[in-house]
C-alpha cells in the first residue's frame, strides 16, 4: 500500500507501534467518514437480560434514552421468567456468557421456540469465540460487541427490530470456546 511501520520499545516501558497508510481518496471520501449516522430509538419493548450490573445499568440508560420500554432480568433463568410475565416484549437483548446452566445463547433459542417470532440481539465482550447456527441454516442472531457506544447499540436494536421476521428458519444457535 506504499505505507510503513514504527516500532519504538523500551525495557521495562513498554512498546510503541504506528501504522501510517497513504491517504487515498478515491478509496474513502472524508465526507463518507465525517457524515454522522442519524441514531434513532423506538418505543417497543425490549427485555435486557445482563448478569454485569453495571452493564445492565448502562444499557438501561442508553435504552430508556432512545426511547424503549426496558424490562430487566440478571439471569437467564429471570429472563425467561420475564418472558412469560410479558407477552409484549418485541426484542431480547441478552449478554451471551453468563453464570448458571443457561447462556445467553441457550435462553434466545429456548425463548424463540416458545416465542418463534420474538427479535434477539446477543451482546458479548468475547470475542475468542464463534457462533454456529445448526443444520447448516444461517446465523439467526445478530451479534453486538462489549463495551458497545450508544450510537452502536441504537443501530444493532433498529437493524434486528425492522428486519422481517423469519420464524421458519430460525435454527439452533450454540457458542464455542
Amino acid at each position: 500500500s506504499g505505507g510503513h511501520v514504527s516500532v519504538y520499545s523500551e525495557p521495562g516501558k513498554g512498546t510503541s507501534l504506528r501504522l501510517y497508510l497513504p491517504y487515498r481518496p478515491d478509496v474513502v471520501t472524508p465526507t463518507a467518514v465525517l457524515s454522522p449516522r442519524r441514531v434513532t430509538g423506538g418505543t417497543e419493548t425490549v427485555l435486557l437480560v445482563e448478569d454485569n450490573a453495571d452493564v445492565r445499568r448502562i444499557a438501561v440508560k442508553i435504552l430508556g434514552d432512545l426511547g424503549y420500554r426496558v424490562i430487566e432480568a440478571d439471569s437467564a433463568a429471570a429472563g425467561l421468567a420475564e418472558l412469560a410475565r410479558h407477552p409484549t416484549v418485541d426484542l431480547l437483548l441478552t449478554d451471551v456468557i453468563m453464570p448458571g446452566p443457561m447462556d445467553g445463547v441457550d435462553l434466545a433459542n429456548h425463548a424463540c421456540q416458545h416465542r418463534p417470532h420474538l427479535k434477539v440481539l446477543l451482546m458479548s465482550g468475547f470475542s475468542g469465540g464463534r457462533f454456529h447456527a445448526g443444520s447448516g441454516n444461517r446465523l439467526a442472531y445478530r451479534l453486538v460487541g462489549k463495551p458497545f457506544r450508544r450510537d452502536e447499540l441504537a443501530f444493532a436494536i433498529r437493524e434486528v427490530l425492522d428486519a422481517p421476521a423469519q420464524a421458519d428458519q430460525m435454527p439452533t444457535v450454540t457458542f464455542h470456546e
